[in-house]
């Protein structure tokens, strides 16, 4: 195996434990996966075109985005500033707002794709 081979399997590797980080710390990372995987199977099951599936899997990506930079943002603020600070308080709120509005447009990406399939 490469050097540049083994370091892209190494950054892989730290990659997956960031997610595995999350996942193990924080409990609307779980939420999230919950209903990712609700969409999914309710997607399957009334059977989405692609172009559906490309604005629910793209409305799931977006908010396991917000969500893994809010983690690492909140992390970073802790380490900066392991103290009370409303600077920093601000600052995380301002990063659960980016979640916050991600998770609002899939839900609105799942009620215009799911709203046809289920009213009827």
């Amino acid at each position: 195996m490469t050097g540049f081979l083994r370091d892209r399997l190494r950054s892989v590797g730290f990659a997956l434990a960031g997610l595995a980080f999350v996942l193990r710390t924080q409990h609307n990372a779980w939420v999230h996966l919950m209903a990712a995987a609700v969409v999914v199977i309710l997607g399957f099951f009334v059977g989405l075109d692609r172009a559906d599936w490309l604005w629910i899997v793209t409305a799931i990506a977006l908010v396991w985005f917000a969500e893994v930079m809010n983690t690492g943002f909140e992390y970073l603020c802790d380490v900066v500033q392991p103290g009370f600070s409303d600077v920093v308080r601000k600052a995380k709120d301002i990063a659960a707002g980016a979640v916050l509005i991600t998770s609002v447009y899939a839900v609105i990406v799942a009620a215009l794709t799911f709203g046809p399939h289920l009213s009827g």
